[in-house]
Formats: structure tokens, sequence, C-alpha cells
């Protein structure tokens, strides 16, 4: 049972440093780009993400744990919405969006390892999953811009 509780602890930690990482990553690129359109939805994805970060807390404190502060290596996820900020210092929109692009691709990827495991409790498992169902979401819309853009 110890094991258990711990490797869904160390999940929900996982998933709260992206949905960090995405939260800060479609805030910087919604500041640093001069479109007002692509503003006002990644300002949306940016918000979804901290409601996110809100929910897992909240389910890590149900375990009796404090959520990660972040600390130690954040992985690719992280690497990934760097590049975003990278990707920000000319406003190039397509870049710009082919980031976000990326962080969600990986965001994705982790989402489908966690809800890969079957001891995961039904009830976190729907938040995940609805969790995803937004990214995978968010990543669609972010497509379309992105191939909209000149």
């Amino acid at each position: 049972m110890e094991d258990r509780n711990q490797r869904i602890l160390h999940h929900l930690n996982h998933l709260l440093t992206i949905a960090n990482d995405g939260q800060h990553g479609y805030a910087t690129a919604a500041d640093d780009t001069d479109s007002p359109a692509i503003q006002t939805n990644l300002r949306a994805y940016s918000l979804d993400r901290a409601n996110f970060v809100e929910a897992l807390e909240a389910e890590i404190r149900k375990l009796g744990a404090q959520p990660s502060e972040g600390g130690g290596p954040l992985g690719a996820i992280h690497r990934v919405w760097i590049d975003v900020k990278s990707s920000l210092t000319s406003k190039d929109k397509k870049a710009v969006l082919g980031a976000c692009i990326t962080g969600d691709t990986a965001a994705l990827n982790a989402y489908d390892k966690v809800l890969e495991d079957s001891e995961l409790p039904e009830d976190l498992r729907t938040l995940i999953a609805n969790q995803r169902l937004s990214i995978q979401d968010a990543l669609r819309s972010v497509k379309v811009l992105h191939d909209a853009v000149e």
C-alpha cells in the first residue's frame, strides 16, 4: 500500500511540475507576442494550467503530502518551456506557437504514461484524463493558429 501511494504521489508531483511549466510557458508566450488574438488564446491556456496546478495540489494534500516545490531536475518538459522563452526574443509568432506545440506534445506523453498505471484510483484517473483532454484540445487549437501564421 505504501509503495502504491508513493508511486501515485510521484505521478501527481510529476504532473504538477508539467502543469506549472505549462502555466508559466503559456503566460510568457502571451506576454511576448504582439497578436491580440494569439495572446487571448495563450492566456486562456495558462489559466487552464493554473487550474490544473490547484487540482493536483489538492489531490497531493488529500494523500497527506505536500506538493513538490519543483526542486531538483524538472526534466524535459521544463526544457521545452525554456525553448518558448528563447523563441520569444524575436517575437516570431510561428516559433512561439511551435514551442507551445512541442510543450503540449511532451505534456500529453507524460499524462499518457501516468494513465497507464492500472492502480491509479478512479477519481484521480478521471481528473488526469480530463486534464489530458484539455491539453489535447489546446494543442489542436495551437496547431491551427500555427498553421495560419505566415
